[in-house]
């Protein structure tokens, strides 16, 4: 159901059971995951304002995604490393909307495969600015506002790696257990402002950085190890991880903080 519009009272937002009114904020929002969250929170009705780095015509095919659904949408640039521009684009998303109750981060550093002794100190430095620090400088800023909203939820994805280490992987699995850790004092630290704070563990997903990895860093026959090394034998989708921070960032889970939920196919079994 959409929003109804009377010619004399104006718009009248429908009431979700999953979410308040407001708008869910998706950082990363225009990547492979990042936008089926977005039409995922759509679906369950809430609006979405989403971010994104570079690609602006992906950015606006996800913000078209969640209008079909009918709820509004907003997109800004944002480059999560500069905390001054973090805090205004949180700023300016609260002055637009009537709050923000929600706020997800898909986002990951765009990296290559290297074991540990072959990672550049100078990249390394880069994507922990971009996705450790980033992270950081997202739930800094968006703290305030959530709770001045009366509480929320921030849920961010990591890595199944922080539970089975993956060779060659250290360059996400790294910055990922700074964002676990943080995950964890932002749960315990505001509970009692009725912040939520949890966490999708990512195994090989058919979408975003694996699809730009694939035939590149991973060949055919690391493609089907990591395949028959799931109990499941198979990859999960982005529909599959969407459903998943939908469910931890909504109502049904409003007991629910400080948790992982694993989504990996059995990898790490």
């Amino acid at each position: 159901m959409s929003k109804q519009t009377d010619a004399q009272d104006g718009p009248t937002e429908r009431v979700s059971p999953d979410f308040p009114r407001g708008a869910a904020v998706v950082i990363g929002g225009s990547g492979g995951i990042g936008a089926a969250i977005c039409a995922s929170l759509a679906r369950a009705g809430t609006d979405v304002v989403l971010s994104y780095r570079d690609h602006l015509e992906a950015a606006e095919r996800a913000a078209a995604a969640v209008r079909s659904e009918g709820r509004e949408a907003a997109l800004h640039p944002l480059h999560v490393e500069d905390p001054a521009a973090v805090g205004r684009f949180f700023d300016q998303v609260a002055k637009a909307h009537e709050c923000i109750h929600t706020v997800v981060s898909a986002t990951g550093a765009d990296i290559p495969m290297r074991y540990i002794s072959k990672v550049d100190p100078a990249l390394w430095r880069e994507v922990i600015d971009t996705d450790l620090n980033g992270f950081f400088n997202v739930v800094h800023a968006s703290l305030p506002h959530l709770r001045a909203a009366g509480g929320g939820c921030i849920v961010a994805l990591t890595s199944v790696g922080l539970q089975r280490w993956a060779a060659r992987d250290v360059l996400s699995i790294g910055p990922k257990a700074g964002i676990a850790a943080l995950l964890q004092g932002v749960a315990r630290e505001e509970g009692r402002h009725g912040i939520r704070a949890n966490s999708v563990a990512l195994g090989v997903i058919e979408a975003g950085l694996f699809l730009r990895l694939k035939g590149q860093e991973f060949d055919d026959a690391w493609v089907e190890a990591a395949r028959e090394n799931t109990a499941l034998k198979r990859f999960g989708t982005a529909e599959e991880v969407a459903d998943a921070v939908v469910f931890l960032a909504s109502a049904r889970a409003s007991y629910l903080t400080g948790q992982t939920l694993v989504l990996d196919g059995g990898y790490h079994i």
